[in-house]
């Protein structure tokens, strides 16, 4: 079993390594595409605990954040289950909402998330009336996921994400279906863990609503036709698929001190490649400090520094988390992340 377990893990890393290579080499001669998917929201770091570690968390996969970076790190919680809420006043005082549980059941483990992106509303302003129509606007974006997870041995766990994706324009609305999947490894050096994750892979994203109709006379000349209804096309865009490989390793682990480290390496669609990493240092089993650096290596980030702290307190049958984690965006300021969790 252990020897079938390493040959669908190797097996999963070469066509996954062999993807990123072939997409890497044809990068040297093409542009970074930045700014050519729609769904950027999925991109934001879910999580304060994974923000404070510069979001290297493909490995570590051991709590409910793990639902958003690798699916396959749900069948790694303990107990029954974990849920989370995690809030972020995301740039442009954009609200940005991450929450999710997941259950431990003998079939595996399931797991539910919801993330929630929203604007602050605006005026509706024309040439014709610059002050406001009386009209109001705003953007939005939604997810909703539901997550399967299960250890295949002691060691070797796989998992997946089917969701739903909606983005909202004023009166325009795109929808579309995305999948993630992922593995995770614990391998014979106990203190050593390897993950690797595919997410968003799915369908493209068009809007379409009220607003893009509209009444055209075809031939003003000739008289015979007065109104023909008509519709602007809209173009289609790719979601921001990523291809993650990431390890963890627990420097150190005594009754009073407990140090991990992480690193990710990461493939998106949209961007050239870079490295997140981190470091948590946890006293007691009850104070975490946290330190990371993400993007590093990504041409033109505005990206870097990231901290957190957390506290854990341990009750009968449960303990609870609450998480604090920041990150450095350069020259567009700085972004908070509060989480808090349960485990029962």
């Amino acid at each position: 079993m252990k020897k079938s377990t390493c040959i669908i893990l190797l097996s999963f890393v070469s066509v996954c390594f062999w993807n990123f290579s072939a997409v890497r080499a044809q990068d040297f001669r093409s542009t970074s595409k930045v700014g050519t998917t729609a769904a950027q929201f999925l991109k934001i770091s879910a999580g304060a605990r994974a923000v404070g570690m510069g979001g290297a968390y493909t490995a570590l996969a051991d709590d409910i954040n793990t639902i958003f970076w690798n699916p396959a790190g749900l069948a790694r919680i303990r107990g029954s289950g974990e849920a989370t809420f995690n809030h972020a006043e995301w740039l442009a005082e954009i609200q940005y909402d991450f929450a999710a549980f997941s259950l431990n059941t003998g079939l595996g483990s399931f797991g539910l998330h919801v993330i929630s992106l929203r604007t602050p509303e605006e005026k509706v302003r024309t040439l014709a009336s610059p002050l406001g129509t009386g009209q109001v606007w705003d953007a939005a974006s939604f997810a909703i996921g539901a997550s399967y997870a299960r250890r295949l041995t002691d060691r070797f766990a796989i998992g997946m994400t089917g969701k739903y994706i909606q983005e909202s324009l004023f009166n325009e609305t795109s929808r579309g279906m995305a999948f993630d999947l992922g593995v995770v490894y614990q391998t014979p050096f106990d203190k050593l863990s390897l993950g690797a994750a595919i997410t968003n892979f799915g369908s493209k994203l068009r809007l379409d609503g009220r607003d893009i109709f509209f009444n055209e006379d075809p031939l003003p000349e000739d008289g015979s036709v007065d109104q023909v209804p008509s519709k602007f096309r809209t173009e289609s865009y790719e979601i921001p698929l990523t291809l993650r490989f990431g390890l963890a390793l627990e420097v150190m682990n005594s009754e009073n001190m407990k140090i991990v480290a992480a690193a990710d390496g990461s493939h998106p669609n949209d961007n050239t490649e870079y490295i997140n990493s981190g470091v948590e240092v946890g006293l007691r089993k009850m104070l975490f400090l946290r330190g990371g650096y993400k993007a590093l290596f990504q041409d033109n980030s505005e990206q870097g520094l990231t901290l957190g702290a957390g506290l854990r307190y341990d009750a009968v049958g449960t303990n609870i988390k609450l998480d604090y984690g920041w990150a450095d965006f350069g020259r567009l300021e700085t972004v908070q992340f509060i989480s808090f969790s349960i485990r029962y």
